[in-house]
Protein backbone atom coordinates (compact mmCIF):
# COMPACT_ATOMS: atom_id res chain seq x y z
CA UNK A 1 0.00 0.00 0.00
CA UNK A 2 1.39 3.39 -0.92
CA UNK A 3 1.93 6.11 1.70
CA UNK A 4 -0.90 8.13 0.14
CA UNK A 5 -3.36 5.20 0.31
CA UNK A 6 -2.32 4.42 3.89
CA UNK A 7 -2.83 8.08 4.85
CA UNK A 8 -6.30 8.12 3.25
CA UNK A 9 -7.23 4.88 5.02
CA UNK A 10 -6.17 6.33 8.38
CA UNK A 11 -8.12 9.55 7.74
CA UNK A 12 -11.32 7.60 7.01
CA UNK A 13 -11.48 6.29 10.59
CA UNK A 14 -14.52 7.50 12.49
CA UNK A 15 -14.13 9.35 15.77
CA UNK A 16 -16.03 6.52 17.46
CA UNK A 17 -19.21 8.40 18.30
CA UNK A 18 -22.48 8.43 16.39
CA UNK A 19 -21.72 11.64 14.48
CA UNK A 20 -19.59 9.84 11.90
CA UNK A 21 -17.00 12.64 11.68
CA UNK A 22 -13.46 11.77 10.67
CA UNK A 23 -10.20 12.82 12.27
CA UNK A 24 -8.21 15.55 10.61
CA UNK A 25 -4.76 15.02 9.21
CA UNK A 26 -3.33 16.79 12.27
CA UNK A 27 -4.95 14.38 14.75
CA UNK A 28 -2.26 12.46 16.57
CA UNK A 29 -2.52 9.50 18.90
CA UNK A 30 -3.72 10.51 22.33
CA UNK A 31 -1.72 9.60 25.40
CA UNK A 32 -3.20 8.16 28.59
CA UNK A 33 -0.57 8.56 31.31
CA UNK A 34 -0.96 6.25 34.27
CA UNK A 35 1.29 6.97 37.24
CA UNK A 36 1.53 4.83 40.35
CA UNK A 37 3.59 5.42 43.45
CA UNK A 38 4.27 3.29 46.46
CA UNK A 39 6.56 3.00 49.43
CA UNK A 40 9.70 0.95 48.93
CA UNK A 41 12.04 0.45 51.84
CA UNK A 42 14.99 -1.97 51.92
CA UNK A 43 13.86 -3.21 48.47
CA UNK A 44 10.50 -4.26 49.97
CA UNK A 45 6.99 -2.93 49.64
CA UNK A 46 3.88 -3.76 51.60
CA UNK A 47 1.50 -6.57 50.56
CA UNK A 48 -1.27 -4.19 49.44
CA UNK A 49 1.12 -2.24 47.18
CA UNK A 50 2.58 -5.49 45.87
CA UNK A 51 -0.93 -6.74 45.08
CA UNK A 52 -1.88 -3.44 43.45
CA UNK A 53 1.21 -3.64 41.25
CA UNK A 54 0.13 -7.05 39.93
CA UNK A 55 -3.42 -5.79 39.31
CA UNK A 56 -2.09 -2.61 37.68
CA UNK A 57 0.11 -4.56 35.27
CA UNK A 58 -2.91 -6.68 34.23
CA UNK A 59 -5.11 -3.62 33.82
CA UNK A 60 -2.55 -1.68 31.79
CA UNK A 61 -2.08 -4.65 29.42
CA UNK A 62 -5.86 -4.81 28.92
CA UNK A 63 -6.17 -1.06 28.41
CA UNK A 64 -3.29 -0.99 25.90
CA UNK A 65 -4.90 -3.73 23.84
CA UNK A 66 -8.41 -2.27 24.07
CA UNK A 67 -7.49 1.36 23.39
CA UNK A 68 -4.92 0.89 20.62
CA UNK A 69 -7.59 0.77 17.88
CA UNK A 70 -8.83 4.15 19.14
CA UNK A 71 -5.32 5.64 18.76
CA UNK A 72 -4.90 5.97 22.51
CA UNK A 73 -1.44 5.08 23.74
CA UNK A 74 -1.32 3.94 27.37
CA UNK A 75 1.87 4.64 29.30
CA UNK A 76 2.71 3.52 32.83
CA UNK A 77 5.20 5.10 35.19
CA UNK A 78 5.96 3.43 38.51
CA UNK A 79 7.55 5.60 41.16
CA UNK A 80 8.99 4.62 44.52
CA UNK A 81 8.56 6.94 47.47
CA UNK A 82 11.00 6.93 50.35
CA UNK A 83 10.13 6.23 53.97
CA UNK A 84 10.60 9.95 54.67
CA UNK A 85 8.09 10.90 51.95
CA UNK A 86 5.73 8.20 53.19
CA UNK A 87 5.84 9.46 56.79
CA UNK A 88 5.04 12.98 55.54
CA UNK A 89 2.11 11.88 53.36
CA UNK A 90 1.21 8.19 53.83
CA UNK A 91 -1.96 8.44 51.72
CA UNK A 92 0.14 9.20 48.64
CA UNK A 93 1.46 5.65 48.70
CA UNK A 94 -0.44 3.18 46.50
CA UNK A 95 -1.95 6.12 44.63
CA UNK A 96 -2.84 5.76 40.94
CA UNK A 97 -3.14 8.87 38.79
CA UNK A 98 -4.60 8.77 35.29
CA UNK A 99 -3.80 11.87 33.26
CA UNK A 100 -2.86 13.60 36.53
CA UNK A 101 -6.21 12.84 38.21
CA UNK A 102 -6.64 10.29 41.02
CA UNK A 103 -8.23 7.00 39.98
CA UNK A 104 -11.12 7.56 42.39
CA UNK A 105 -12.13 10.67 40.40
CA UNK A 106 -13.08 8.45 37.44
CA UNK A 107 -15.01 5.83 39.40
CA UNK A 108 -16.84 7.98 41.94
CA UNK A 109 -14.68 6.67 44.75
CA UNK A 110 -13.27 8.15 47.92
CA UNK A 111 -9.97 7.73 49.73
CA UNK A 112 -9.81 5.99 53.08
CA UNK A 113 -7.08 4.60 55.26
CA UNK A 114 -6.33 1.61 57.43
CA UNK A 115 -3.51 -0.03 59.35
CA UNK A 116 -1.22 -1.98 57.04
CA UNK A 117 1.92 -3.92 57.98
CA UNK A 118 5.48 -3.86 59.36
CA UNK A 119 6.90 -2.33 56.17
CA UNK A 120 4.62 0.70 56.59
CA UNK A 121 5.05 0.88 60.34
CA UNK A 122 2.53 2.73 62.47
CA UNK A 123 1.21 4.84 59.57
CA UNK A 124 -2.20 4.07 58.11
CA UNK A 125 -2.09 3.28 54.41
CA UNK A 126 -4.33 4.37 51.55
CA UNK A 127 -7.52 2.53 50.68
CA UNK A 128 -10.20 3.45 48.17
CA UNK A 129 -13.93 3.07 48.56
CA UNK A 130 -16.01 2.40 45.44
CA UNK A 131 -19.71 1.53 45.46
CA UNK A 132 -19.68 0.79 49.19
CA UNK A 133 -16.68 -1.56 48.92
CA UNK A 134 -13.30 -0.75 50.51
CA UNK A 135 -10.21 -1.89 48.64
CA UNK A 136 -6.73 -2.10 50.15
CA UNK A 137 -5.33 -3.66 46.98
CA UNK A 138 -6.82 -1.91 43.97
CA UNK A 139 -8.30 -4.57 41.66
CA UNK A 140 -7.70 -4.50 37.92
CA UNK A 141 -11.44 -4.15 37.21
CA UNK A 142 -11.50 -0.77 39.04
CA UNK A 143 -8.32 0.38 37.25
CA UNK A 144 -9.81 -0.64 33.88
CA UNK A 145 -13.09 1.12 34.71
CA UNK A 146 -11.17 4.31 35.53
CA UNK A 147 -9.03 3.94 32.41
CA UNK A 148 -12.09 3.60 30.18
CA UNK A 149 -13.65 6.70 31.74
CA UNK A 150 -10.40 8.61 31.14
CA UNK A 151 -10.29 7.33 27.55
CA UNK A 152 -13.81 8.61 26.98
CA UNK A 153 -12.71 12.05 28.14
CA UNK A 154 -9.69 11.91 25.82
CA UNK A 155 -11.86 10.99 22.86
CA UNK A 156 -14.36 13.76 23.56
CA UNK A 157 -11.71 16.41 24.09
CA UNK A 158 -11.30 18.40 20.90
CA UNK A 159 -10.57 22.05 21.38
CA UNK A 160 -12.09 21.80 24.84
CA UNK A 161 -15.36 20.25 23.66
CA UNK A 162 -16.84 17.14 22.12
CA UNK A 163 -16.39 16.51 18.40
CA UNK A 164 -20.18 16.54 18.18
CA UNK A 165 -20.71 19.97 19.73
CA UNK A 166 -20.15 23.02 17.59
Amino acid sequence: MSDKNLKNTVLKKSCGCSCGCTPTENDAPKIMRIEWQRLITDEKTCPRCGGTEEELDKAVATLKQSLAPLDIEVTLEKRAISIEEFKEAPLESNQILINSRPLEHYVGGTVGQSQCCDVCGPEDCRTINVDGQTYETIPSKIIIQAGLAAATQLLLAKNGKSCCSD
